[in-house]
């Protein structure tokens, strides 16, 4: 029987994560690539300076003459984000409302193991896949501004790395907890995308509209992303999205416990 839930999540999800992580690499390396022939165009700031404020605010384009701005503006702040939801997001999914469909979560429930300890363990499993992407994605950050002459610190690596692990975390912990309170994959998935849709939505609307602006905070996409993601330093807010990740895992545990678990 398998009583370490923590072990048996990491070694099922390490050839996902391998492909996740080459994925990525090749991503930011690809992009560090186009870095050189970006930073060569003539009369670039003026090109720039023709885009909406809102717009050069939420991609941090008008930083994007230099290595850590165009990151920013080409993958921190778009395009690694979904990828880092995505996975939290189908991961978190399939860590116990998966297993139930599949008919293999009461196979574990029948030994002495609790709801609330094979909850945090797969939560645990979880957390430790997206730090390994968070550190894939550090690395080829480093690696992209050492080839490429980009420039950019490796504490802003840090930050940044971070805000996406974090990002997917919260999201993440949601289709788990989902999962757990309900046993279906597929509300799993789809609650927290849309959440995240409603996030992003309210976090590109608040740059924009004033009547929303009051509402920024409460966006974990402001949370991550606000005054670019490579930025110095750890912002306090990202405390909120590991308050957010930790309070929906704790609801659902309680709910997990006194649910029936169906059989396949």
């Amino acid at each position: 029987m398998v009583t370490n839930v923590f072990t048996k999540t990491l070694r099922d999800q390490r050839r996902s994560l391998l492909g996740w992580s080459t994925g990525i690499a090749a991503l930011i390396l690809v992009e560090g690539a186009l870095w050189p022939s970006v930073r060569d165009m003539p009369n670039l700031d003026e090109f720039l300076a023709n885009y909406p404020d809102a717009l050069k605010e939420a991609f941090n384009l008008g930083a994007m003459t230099t290595g850590t701005g165009f990151l920013n503006a080409e993958l921190y702040t778009l395009v690694l984000p979904i990828l880092f939801l995505v996975f939290g997001i189908s991961r978190g999914a399939k860590l116990v409302a998966g297993e139930e469909e599949a008919g293999t979560l009461e196979v574990v429930l029948v030994t002495p193991l609790s709801t609330t300890r094979l909850l945090l363990e797969k939560a645990a499993g979880l957390l430790v896949g997206l730090c390994v992407l968070g550190g894939v994605t550090g690395a080829s950050t480093l690696l992209a501004s050492a080839i490429f002459s980009m420039g950019v610190a490796t504490s802003s690596v840090a930050a940044g790395s971070l805000s996406m692990v974090l990002l997917g975390l919260e999201y993440g912990f949601l289709a788990l907890a989902v999962g757990a309170m309900t046993g279906r994959r597929s509300l799993a998935v789809g609650l927290p995308s849309v959440a995240a849709v409603g996030a992003y939505v309210l976090y590109v609307g608040g740059l924009m509209v004033d009547s929303l602006s009051a509402w920024l905070p409460w966006s974990p996409f402001h949370q991550a992303l606000a005054e670019g993601p490579l930025a110095a330093g750890l912002p306090p807010r990202f405390a909120w999205m590991v308050l957010g990740a930790v309070v929906v895992v704790a609801v659902a545990a309680p709910m997990f416990a006194r649910r029936d678990i169906r059989a396949s």
